[in-house]
């Protein structure tokens, strides 16, 4: 490709500098940067508005081998602020891909760096942190991007929901299903959605900083708090708009985010987690059925486990295997639960979307229909 052997540089923000070669657009773009262990799926991935902010380490030695399509989004556009990987690849396998990474990349606008070691540079984020990043392929004086990194925003505080929520709202499925579901959109992936559409649910999609009027308005048998990106404890308007949703005694799901604001709508804490959890694979237990599940997830932030576990009117419902963080809650005497990861599973393993059949029988035993 023309710009494959061009210079890039990816520096952090505890001051280390990587040199690699550009991928997908000229440029510079910084953000959080994060790492995904994910071995498919970068597409997916991608186009996550959870991502909105972050450089993306993707893990695996080879991304973009089977090439792009227009199936496997889950939005309109590419998410992540910038792309960090080992072999980024032009070439594509997969017949029914529409073109290349580094094409999609370009009219995405998306800045990448390959012939990183990237699992040399996870190992150090495990270790170090989360932080800050640029990458450049057309400055390569070190001390100016530095200069420029220093500019960046902490994630920590930083209010990015209302940025990729829809700003119309809309509606999916069949007007006269049984099933009404409202959806407070802070980010919320396509197939989300279509896991509810596809048990029979018509959903409205709400713009993020749409009140409880609005929200009952659509005469609603049960709301959805959707995932997204950024800090949830910079979202009062969302707090109190969960809090409000609760008092209609209505059935209440959150995923991600909708999880942490669930919490903070019940005086629960969330905080910035060392380095997130951001893959395919995640052993999660179910403390109410005693199964375990292999999940996909991608948060930053976490529940505060002291405080959840202090919390007389909230129990536990899920454990994450690997470090204990919490992966599942509801609220004791009210039909709400969440869970941290993404039961729907794209891309990923659907260990988890009964999930989705659980939401919607509760909604229809909430209203009298038949389950």
């Amino acid at each position: 490709m023309s710009n494959q052997q061009k210079k890039a540089i990816l520096v952090l923000e505890d001051g280390s500098v990587h040199h690699g070669k550009s991928f997908g657009l000229i440029g510079t773009t910084t953000g959080e940067v994060c790492f995904n262990t994910g071995m498919t799926g970068y597409q997916e991935v991608f186009t996550d508005p959870s991502y909105y902010g972050q450089v993306l380490i993707m893990n695996t030695v080879h991304v973009g081998n089977y090439g792009v399509s227009d199936n496997d989004v889950e939005s309109d556009t590419v998410k992540i602020r910038g792309l960090i990987g080992r072999n980024l690849e032009e070439q594509y396998s997969r017949k029914i891909a529409k073109g290349s990474l580094d094409q999609y990349l370009k009219d995405n606008r998306i800045v990448a760096i390959e012939d990183i070691d990237t699992r040399a540079l996870v190992t150090h984020i495990r270790t170090k942190g989360a932080m800050n990043c640029i990458i450049s392929s057309e400055i390569d004086d070190v001390e100016q991007l530095k200069a420029m990194l220093r500019e960046v925003p902490s994630m920590d505080g930083l209010e990015l929901a209302s940025v990729v929520s829809t700003q119309q709202a809309y509606e999916m499925g069949n007007p006269d299903a049984p099933v009404r579901i409202a959806v407070m959109d802070y980010g919320i992936k396509k197939h989300i959605l279509e896991c509810m559409v596809e048990r029979g649910a018509y959903v409205k999609v709400h713009p993020a900083k749409t009140g409880i009027d609005e929200l009952k308005a659509f005469n609603a048998d049960g709301y959805f708090i959707s995932n997204g990106p950024g800090d949830p404890a910079a979202m009062d308007y969302a707090i109190k708009t969960v809090k409000d949703v609760l008092k209609e005694d209505k059935p209440v799901f959150g995923i991600c985010l909708g999880h942490q604001l669930l919490a903070l709508a019940n005086d629960i804490p969330t905080f910035k987690m060392h380095h997130g959890h951001r893959g395919l694979n995640h052993p999660v237990k179910n403390l109410i059925t005693g199964k375990c599940e292999i999940t996909t997830q991608n948060h930053g932030f976490g529940v505060d486990p002291e405080a959840v576990r202090k919390a007389e009117h909230v129990e536990i419902t899920h454990v994450n295997l690997n470090d204990s963080s919490i992966e599942g809650i509801r609220v004791k005497g009210k039909p709400a639960f969440s869970v941290q990861y993404h039961p729907e599973s794209t891309p990923g393993p659907h260990d988890s979307r009964y999930l989705f059949d659980e939401f919607i029988k509760l909604v229809k035993e909430s209203t009298g229909k038949p389950a």
